[in-house]
């Protein structure tokens, strides 16, 4: 009886919700994402599958020994604090936070709960740590661009469009609140080019097209989009804006030249969400994140976009071609 008695006690255990099994053999651990990007973009999607793949082979499965919980913005500031106070009420073990804006709900939000970032550019500029080695407390993670980096993208549009006399710096301030270091630098560096930088700070989408529509009646001007989840969210409308009022741009994210913008100079940014998960496992197992160094990328792609430059009549030069690390046909 004893014996046929532990098997229907067997047999009705196999009905136990996954999050029982864990309990008797390893603790459910539980880990929150507040992701940039929309939800429906298959890039962005593409980056959450790499960070759960990433987990999966550290031994970490979604529904198994961890269950992930995952928020979307989508670039639409009125969410991001909204769902960062939904994410650490539920008291998880860390949350994976994606870009600035994320991270600073994040940190009016709690100065307790583990969190690991990514896309975040200068981090200790921006004043979430003050140092990149130890930063101490309860954040660590990946970087993004440095201020330096704002020079480049005014050099790089400068080969390609040298006839520029006006550059916009376009992106949302509460979105992307990191594009605040670019400016000086892309200003202090447009001297030197006889350009005028402008930054062009805007909330709403529907006030894209407007500008972009108003700076096209000048002639000799292009643009510089920086890293933000924003533009980011409506790609299609920006480049299809760009496009149709034919001002060269440079973009920050890779995507916007493999889908039709003329260049990016940008980073892998699929790769930080995969090393992210590295750091999520060591946290899990008991490593404390700030004794965890920031770590910054060292790779930086130039994608060149040649029907993007036919449209604009543009001639790309030979020894940008050649620098290039993918030309999209």
């Amino acid at each position: 009886m004893r014996r046929r008695a532990f098997i229907a006690g067997l047999g009705s255990a196999a009905a136990w919700p996954v999050e029982v099994w864990a309990q008797q053999g390893e603790l459910m651990r539980r880990v929150g994402v507040l992701m940039n990007g929309n939800e429906q973009d298959p890039l962005y999607r593409s980056y959450v599958a790499a960070f759960l793949q990433a987990l999966r082979q550290l031994g970490w499965r979604d529904g198994q020994n961890l269950r992930i919980d995952l928020r979307w913005p989508a670039g639409d500031a009125k969410h991001v604090d909204a769902y960062a106070a939904e994410l650490v009420g539920m008291r998880p073990d860390l949350i994976l936070s994606s870009s600035s804006a994320n991270l600073r709900a994040l940190l009016r939000t709690t100065q307790t709960t583990k969190i690991v970032f990514v896309l975040v550019s200068d981090p200790v500029g921006q004043g979430f740590v003050s140092n990149l080695a130890h930063p101490g407390g309860n954040i660590t993670g990946f970087s993004a661009f440095e201020p330096s980096m704002a020079g480049k993208w005014l050099d790089l549009l400068m080969q390609v469009a040298p006839s520029l006399r006006r550059v916009a710096v376009v992106f949302n301030p509460d979105t992307s609140p990191q594009s605040q270091l670019f400016v000086p630098v892309i200003k202090a560096s447009s001297s030197s080019f006889g350009v005028e930088a402008i930054a062009t700070p805007l909330h709403e989408i529907s006030d894209f097209e407007p500008l972009i529509e108003s700076f096209s009646r000048q002639p000799h001007s292009g643009l510089i989009l920086p890293s933000d989840q924003w533009t980011s969210s409506h790609k299609d409308l920006v480049l299809e804006a760009v496009t149709r009022y034919r001002l060269p741009a440079i973009y920050a994210a890779e995507t916007f030249a493999r889908n039709g913008g003329l260049i990016s100079y940008g980073f892998d940014q699929e790769k930080q969400f995969r090393q992210a998960a590295i750091y999520v496992d060591r946290i899990l197992k008991g490593a404390i994140p700030g004794d965890l160094p920031i770590q910054q990328p060292t790779k930086f792609p130039l994608i060149v976009n040649l029907s993007a430059a036919r449209a604009l009549g543009i001639e790309l030069p030979s020894g940008l071609l050649l620098n290039a690390d993918e030309v999209v046909e």
